[in-house]
This record gives structure tokens, sequence and C-alpha cells, in this order.
């Protein structure tokens, strides 16, 4: 109990400072009761307290009143901080998934340990040093995999029904930042960049230097699903296209030294060279500033979906015992002076609900060649490509894990396949897939059905449904889905996603972005606008 309380001595030290706080009486009045509740705990609850967890799920409970950025990091979550900040761990490089009754590899990383162990995707996970896994989330299996540099571990695991062994010695994994880079043709190079972490810019301006000795005269930057990272990443990357001196971002805080503004700080790789951005509703922070500042400078055309819409910077303070606290400082600001940050945490509803910026909050703003732009909402694309949706079966072909199943029973049957860019599924190949869903139990429905029978609802709501009952029954009769039929007026969806699995079992996480390449809407749509030099200075100029 001493511990608790010489913890909050020094915290209401802590709030002494001059200008540290403006309600210095309500926090010591709280805290004091918080320490007043824990101490009656610890004497007279009818159980012990378990300490440690009360306490943290307390900080937890605190914090979630906040934003979901704003978190505690315990001494035992260290790795996974250092992870997101470096993309490095100690482990075996693979990824994992609970599928059915087991978890299971769904991609080891190329030339890692779990692939040189020989573990390949499908492998269904027995035992970790001689402990059962089954049972066991993905979480908890993960923190068994991970360990020490150069430790090693016995690892049990079964495929295609017999069991086997390997030991895996464990390394530090290194997640690249820049997982592909190649030229689409003869003069347009693409680059995909998945995280920033503190190696982010240097892996990209060692891409973009590459790619200009093979030719490169455009550029197709893809962040689609690029959740973010370090923001002085992001600034360093954005240097790359455009001169030296100019304002990349700038943080505004409640506190004054938190206003900040960065601007780029070295000589560009390439200030002229044709340029587009690709983003997706999952490119968020640190990809909303690249995209954002180099839309508002008019340097590159923005391709793709709205993004996220993460405006908010987090920074981290060390706290006793090897915890930090990770914390939302401030909000940024892009070149043109929008905050794209989407939901407002500040205002919460009585039941906890976080809302979207209101419209009548919206503003405008122009860019550098006077082209308008919006805050509150993300970065909205120059170009907007409207993606597919998953058709019913499709949908329910990855949830039920058939396609992921089908391409681990196509390794083990073939050996080897077509590079990854000339891979195809024939229709044998497909007709074989088809084969094997046959014994299989799934259901599914479509939006067409919810449709009608939301209708019907409201028909029998309004008394008109007796009078249609005849119509509405024979509609959803031809609307029910047949799996048969919808295997082959879906058959192009589904190609795609089962032709991208079977490519990731013997080319990994960068055959599936070359596969992929030539098949997607969106980079084709970035071809096109940059092999128009007409269209493509038009959308910049704003005229």
């Amino acid at each position: 109990m001493k511990y608790i309380l010489v913890f909050f001595s020094v915290f209401l030290l802590g709030l002494q400072k001059p200008k540290a706080q403006d309600n210095t009486f309500e926090v010591l009045k709280n805290l004091e009761i918080f320490e007043l509740i824990y101490k009656n705990l610890d004497l007279f609850y009818v159980d012990a307290p378990a300490t440690g967890k009360l306490i943290k799920d307390g900080i937890d409970a605190m914090l979630e009143k906040l934003d979901p950025y704003t978190v505690y990091i315990p001494e035992s979550r260290i790795e996974d901080y250092r992870f997101m900040t470096t993309g490095e761990y100690g482990g075996v490089g693979a990824l994992i998934q609970t599928i059915d009754d087991g978890v299971y590899i769904s991609e080891p990383y190329e030339n890692n340990p779990a692939h040189s162990s020989g573990l390949r995707a499908g492998d269904k996970l027995l035992k970790i040093e001689g402990k059962s896994v089954v049972g066991l989330s993905t979480s908890e299996v993960s923190t068994m995999l991970k360990g020490q540099k150069g430790t090693t571990i016995k690892v049990e695991y079964e495929r295609n029904g017999s069991v086997k062994n390997t030991e895996i010695t464990r390394a530090e994994i290194k997640i690249p930042d820049v997982p592909y880079v190649g030229m689409l043709d003869d003069e347009i190079g693409y680059l995909k960049l998945n995280s920033f972490t503190q190696t982010a810019s240097a892996e990209v301006g060692k891409a973009i230097k590459d790619l200009q000795k093979q030719g490169m005269k455009k550029l197709i930057f893809d962040l689609r699903g690029n959740g973010g990272g370090l923001l002085v990443e992001s600034v360093k990357i954005v240097n790359f296209f455009i001169d030296n001196g100019i304002e990349v971002v700038r943080t505004k805080g409640r506190i004054e030294k938190q206003n900040r503004v960065y601007t780029t700080q070295f000589e560009t790789i390439d200030k002229n060279m044709p340029l587009v951005v690709l983003i997706d509703g999952n490119s968020a922070s640190a990809s909303e500033i690249v995209s954002g500042s180099l839309q508002d400078l008019d340097r590159a055309v923005i391709v793709g979906v709205r993004s996220f819409g993460k405006g908010l910077v987090q920074q981290t303070k060390d706290l006793k015992y090897n915890a930090k606290l990770k914390l939302t400082i401030a909000k940024y600001y892009t070149p043109s002076g929008r905050c794209i940050q989407k939901l407002d945490y500040s205002h919460r509803s009585d039941l906890g609900n976080v809302d979207e910026v209101p419209d009548s909050l919206i503003h405008k703003f122009k860019t550098k060649n006077g082209r308008e732009v919006i805050d509150g909402r993300g970065i909205d694309p120059d170009i907007f490509v409207e993606l597919d949706e998953f058709a019913g079966i499709t949908a329910t072909l990855i949830r039920n894990h058939f396609i992921f199943k089908y391409a681990t029973k196509y390794r083990y049957e073939h050996e080897s396949i077509a590079a990854a860019k000339d891979f195809k599924i024939s229709d044998e190949l497909y007709q074989d897939f088809i084969n094997y869903l046959s014994d299989k139990e799934y259901e599914y429905g479509t939006r067409s059905e919810k449709i009608l029978e939301d209708l019907k609802k409201v028909a029998e709501d309004e008394k008109y449904y007796e009078e249609a009952q005849a119509e509405y029954e024979a509609l959803m009769k031809k609307l029910k889905p047949s799996k048969e039929k919808d295997l082959v007026k879906f058959k192009d969806q589904i190609i795609r996603i089962l032709a991208n699995e079977i490519v990731s079992r013997y080319y990994f996480q960068k055959g599936r972005v070359e596969e992929n390449l030539f098949n997607d809407k969106t980079i084709k749509e970035a071809i096109s606008v940059l092999k128009d030099t007409e269209r493509y200075n038009k959308i910049l100029s704003g005229k």
C-alpha cells in the first residue's frame, strides 16, 4: 500500500509546477478520493484485490474517455511498442490467425526464421515448447513465439494430416517499410510503403533512386492501408519531392511548446517528376500528412478513396518501472491550414459515442494553385476510384477461410508455379476449386434480399403486404442466391482473391503485391493519368 501513497505524493508534487494545471484543486481532490477508495478496498474488501490488474483497469478506463490513441503501455507490452516505432521485434517472423478450432501460420516472412525452419502458410500450430496452444488466442500464441534473439523454441505443427516438429531460432525481425518497388513500364515506377517507422524515409529514398537508375520518369507512390507512424518520417518523405525550406505540416496543442512548424530540411530528389499518390480508407496519420501536404502544394495527384481522417499527434512519455504513456498532444495542419481529423473526441454523447465533425463546422481551404479542399473529413482524392464491393458469396468464401484452405491444398499438390506477375487461374483450376467447395457447408445472403425483407416489414406495417404477397414471394425466389450460379457470375472477383492467395504461398508478401499490380483498378487509373500529361497538369492547376 505504501508504494501507492508514494506514487500519489510524487504525482501531486508534480502538479505544483507553474502553469501545469489551471484546476489544481480539482485534480488534488479527485486523486485523494481515488487513493482513499483503494485504501478501503485494500483493507476491507471481502477478497484480496488484484492490485496490478485493478489499477491497470482503472487507468485504461480513464484513458478510454479521451481518444483511442492515448494509451498506457506497461512493461509487458514494450515489445509491441518497439515494433510499432521501429518495425522490429524478437521472434520467428510469421503472421498467424485463428481458423476454425486452431491457430495457423497465415504467412511466414520470406527468409526469416519460421520460413527457414520449414514452416509454411496453412500449418496448424499444436505445441510450443511442449505446451499445447489449443484454445489459446492469437495474441497468446504470438507472445509464446516472441522472445530474445538467439533463443531456440521447439514447435509441433500439423501439415496435411501429418504431425511434424521443428526447432526455430528467434532473430531480430525487421518488417520492411517498403515491401515492393519496381517498374510498371519503361517510365513509370511503383513504390509501396506500409508504415512510417524510423527507417521509412531511408527505405523510400533508396527505392526512388534505384528506380531512377532503371529509367523511371514518373512515380506511383502507394500509401493504401498505411496506418501511419512517425511524423518526422512523413516530413522527410515529402522533402523528396519538394524544395528545401517549404512548410509540410504544423502542430497546435494546448501547451505552447507543442506548436511547431515542420519544414523541409534538405535538397529534393526530384521536384518535377510527375507523381501520383494512392490512398484508401485505411491511409491514416503520417500517410495523410504526406498525401495532404503534396495535395496542398499541388505536387501530386491523389487517387483512390477518402482517407481515414486522423489529424492527431501522439508523444510518448517514459514512466517508472519501464512503462510508457502514449498520449495525444496536438492536432496537425497541412500547408493550406486544414486539420483533417474526422472524429470529435472532445464532445462525446451521454452514451460515450463519438460523432464526426458536423458539416456546419467544415471549412474550405485553398491549395497553392487555388484548388478547393476541405478539413474535418480526411483527404479527398483528386480522382475518386469506386471500389467493387465483394459479392455475398465472395465475402463468405473469405470469411470461412475456404480460399485460404484451397491455396494451402494447392501448395501441397504443386511444387512450383509461374512467376507472380504471370500466374493466372485457368478454367481447369477454377473448376477444381468449385469441386473443392462441393461438400462444404456455407450460407450467405445478398443485399437484394435484405432490402426486400426490409420492404416487407414496411409493407406489413402499412397493410399493403397481403395484396402484394404473391409478387413479393416470386421476386424473393428469383433473388435467392444460388451457389452454383454465383460461382460463375462472380468468377472474376473470386479468382482475383484466389490467385493472390495462391501466389503468396510461393512468393510471400512481395508476390502478393506483384501479382495484383496490373489487376488493380486504382493502379490502372494512376497509370492512365500519368500517361495523359494534359489531364495530369489540368488537375493540379485547378483549371
